[in-house]
């Protein structure tokens, strides 16, 4: 069942969901998260405290506006561009993640001012 959140990034305000995956159950349960993003090219990243193994179905090409789990970092990710790791259009993750979410409408020039340190919370909305 998914689950509606609220990311609020400095002071930028997104609705996104969380899917109903195992990795997507266990971020629900930590809830709320605050912490501060180190970027990445256009992602956002940061340690949740949340431990997941990959899933079956991790990938490194995501989409914009998709949330993940990066398994080897106890990361979450936000992705809304281009990484370093991109070839050509795509967006490219560091190794597979976990995709466990999306924003809804992402504001993707505003998110593209964020710089590493910015705060970030997660919440149930």
């Amino acid at each position: 069942m998914p689950r509606a959140i609220t990311i609020t990034v400095g002071d930028i305000e997104m609705d996104g969901t969380l899917f109903d995956t195992p990795t997507a159950d266990a971020v629900w349960k930590a809830l709320p998260i605050a912490r501060t993003v180190n970027t990445w090219g256009h992602e956002f990243y940061f340690d949740i405290g949340v431990q997941a193994d990959q899933e079956p179905d991790a990938s490194d090409i995501v989409d914009v506006g998709d949330l993940a789990y990066w398994p080897p970092g106890l990361a979450f990710c936000v992705f809304f561009g281009r990484t370093p790791a991109s070839q050509r259009n795509e967006i490219r993750a560091a190794s597979p993640v976990n995709v466990v979410g999306r924003i809804n409408d992402p504001p993707v020039d505003h998110l593209r001012r964020v710089r590493t340190g910015t705060s970030i919370r997660i919440e149930p909305a």
